[in-house]
């Protein structure tokens, strides 16, 4: 059976922004896009093609979370600040994220079979391990995009809407997170690409400068009407208080967040999408800005490991340092301590160092 011819992605829409050296030579080059963007949409730098349109997968759970928390949905169900994190997370899987979000769906009144976005083992290895030594299964709720369907369960019974098909998209609740997303990054609901993320929930396509306009905004919501104001804040302010319920241990949305001292927050999202924002006054008077990459390849070609743990992806964290540390948004003390992720050096399985990571871009 003869298949469709598909279009050929424009490779010229990506430059080369990491090298991976094996001893005297590259081995591997990873190339991608990347936008800086104040909140008034001013584009200050940028790496590839800045209006490549891609996926923002998990990246977007910030905004997908803002329908629930404008329509008082914290208040409603009586829900702590750490219990508001996870909503947004793309957690681990941990027995505490389970704990958390068990005590926000007895809030809400829902169950656990109730999320429809099935189940996988945790990221989380020790975590991992224990189940299967129990003989345990995982549960939707150790799935990482559970607290995201939770909300999204809790805005359905606030909106009076079926719970059953709160995934579809003509649902009230997915076009109230469309139309959230569409004021935060200044796309047009019609123009926004949809597709189906691994989740099964809807999953949001921008532009990558569009990407980083939300997050800046995000970071500087002072232009913004209420109650839209105060939900981006108190969101970003529950990732930067709780980075623990993000992602979890060995994680860079956690480590990156733990050592930014309530100035810096971010979102990975699956295939090589990153998003981070800078409060303004990093460096001193400078605005808030929205940073958003997209790595070319996937970034799914190698795990690295930090302190035993398993995080996916090793160009993005190498590339966002990189781009903060040239932004002057991180100090020299702070990426000293998340040294583990910026991945200056190559180790094998017996620690042995056979060469490193060489950011090569210039913002």
């Amino acid at each position: 059976m003869d298949h469709p011819a598909q279009p050929v992605p424009n490779r010229s829409n990506f430059q080369p922004l990491l090298e991976v050296w094996r001893g005297p030579i590259v081995e591997s080059v990873h190339s991608g896009a990347l936008a800086v963007v104040t909140p008034d949409g001013q584009l200050t730098h940028s790496l590839g093609n800045p209006h490549l349109l891609t996926y923002m997968r998990s990246s977007g759970k910030p905004f997908q979370l803002l329908p629930f928390v404008e329509a008082g949905g914290v208040e409603r169900f009586g829900l702590t600040e750490k219990e508001l994190a996870i909503l947004c997370a793309s957690h681990d899987g941990t027995d505490e994220h389970v704990a958390v979000l068990r005590g926000i769906q007895e809030k809400v009144g829902v169950t656990e079979t109730q999320l429809q976005c099935g189940a996988h083992p945790p990221y989380h290895g020790p975590t991992e391990k224990a189940l299967w030594v129990r003989g345990e299964a995982p549960t939707p709720n150790r799935h990482n995009c559970s607290g995201k369907h939770t909300a999204m369960l809790a805005l359905a019974k606030m909106l009076g809407a079926p719970l059953e098909t709160y995934l579809d998209l003509a649902h009230p609740v997915q076009q109230a997170i469309l139309a959230a997303l569409s004021d935060m990054v200044g796309v047009p609901a019609a123009q926004i690409v949809m597709g189906i993320d691994g989740c099964t929930a809807p999953v949001h396509a921008v532009p990558v400068y569009n990407a980083a306009l939300g997050f800046a905004r995000l970071a500087d919501p002072g232009d913004l009407p209420e109650p839209r104001r105060s939900a981006c804040r108190r969101i970003v302010c529950a990732m930067m208080d709780y980075p623990e319920m993000i992602g979890g241990p060995g994680t860079f949305d956690t480590a990156l967040m733990q050592a930014g001292g309530g100035r810096l927050f971010t979102k990975a999202g699956a295939e090589g999408f990153q998003a981070t924002g800078i409060m303004s006054g990093l460096p001193e008077r400078a605005p808030a800005r929205g940073v958003a990459l997209k790595i070319a390849d996937g970034d799914i070609s190698g795990n690295f490991r930090v302190s035993g743990e398993t995080a996916e992806g090793r160009a993005r964290p190498v590339v966002m340092l990189e781009a903060l540390r040239q932004l002057g948004a991180i100090s020299e003390e702070q990426l000293h301590i998340l040294q583990p992720y910026a991945g200056r050096a190559q180790f094998n399985w017996r620690g042995v160092n056979v060469g490193r990571y060489v950011p090569v871009f210039q913002l």
